[in-house]
């Protein structure tokens, strides 16, 4: 059976409701990111990076959530749309990989972690609103990123957007004022059934809450390294 190696944050989140969309049997297997797991030889081995999401399938490993998003839809022969939709896929799968994901990531930390810096924060939070932006523009022209069909290039947009909706983090109270093709799109993705049994993936999970002087050394090692 397929592994999903998990924390209940936006990443391994996407990879969770793809493999529930397309009814693929998984086992949720925890890594307590904010107990230092992730440093373990044993997790290093499958993702040498040190981050959630990784998968373990019939001996191949692989980590980076797109990445995986986009194995497991060409495995599955699912969800990656129309051939004519290909370039729009691919092209919204990095945009989330290379800046609605980061920026979102950094937004938050600077937002809710470090918070000794206006600069950063307001530096980061505006470009994740920026990327809604984007999103929203396209969305009103389409009903979904790739063009007319539901495809991992949503689900991976999604992971950040529903998880920070969620928490009220960016998308609050006037999201659906601000960006009304975009709360659309995430409604529409919500209406499904797989969205809530995503969210649930790793709800049985007995993992580290207290976030502490451990997790944070735990989440950022490189702030506490010696300089070389």
């Amino acid at each position: 059976m397929l592994k999903l190696y998990f924390h209940d944050t936006p990443n391994p989140r996407k990879v969770a409701l793809l493999l529930e969309e397309t009814g693929t049997p998984y086992e949720v297997v925890g890594v307590d990111i904010w107990a230092g797991a992730q440093h373990e030889p044993a997790f290093r081995a499958i993702n040498p990076n040190g981050k959630v999401p990784a998968i373990a399938d019939n001996g191949v490993t692989m980590f980076d959530s797109n990445a995986v998003l986009l194995h497991l839809a060409e495995t599955k022969g699912q969800f990656l749309g129309a051939p004519a939709e290909r370039p729009q896929l691919l092209s919204w799968l990095m945009f989330t990989a290379s800046g609605l994901g980061p920026y979102s990531g950094q937004a938050y930390h600077f937002a809710n972690i470090h918070k000794d810096s206006a600069y950063a924060t307001n530096r980061y939070l505006r470009e994740v609103e920026r990327h809604y932006s984007v999103l929203d523009k396209h969305l009103a022209a389409t009903p979904w990123l790739a063009g007319q069909s539901y495809s991992i290039a949503d689900m991976a947009a999604w992971g950040w957007v529903d998880f920070f909706a969620g928490h009220k983090f960016v998308f609050g109270e006037d999201g659906a004022t601000r960006w009304p093709s975009l709360k659309r799109w995430l409604d529409a993705i919500n209406a499904r059934p797989a969205p809530e049994r995503a969210r649930k993936a790793g709800a049985k999970l007995v993992l580290k809450t207290t976030f502490d002087e451990e997790t944070m050394r735990a989440l950022f090692p490189q702030n506490y390294a010696a300089r070389l």
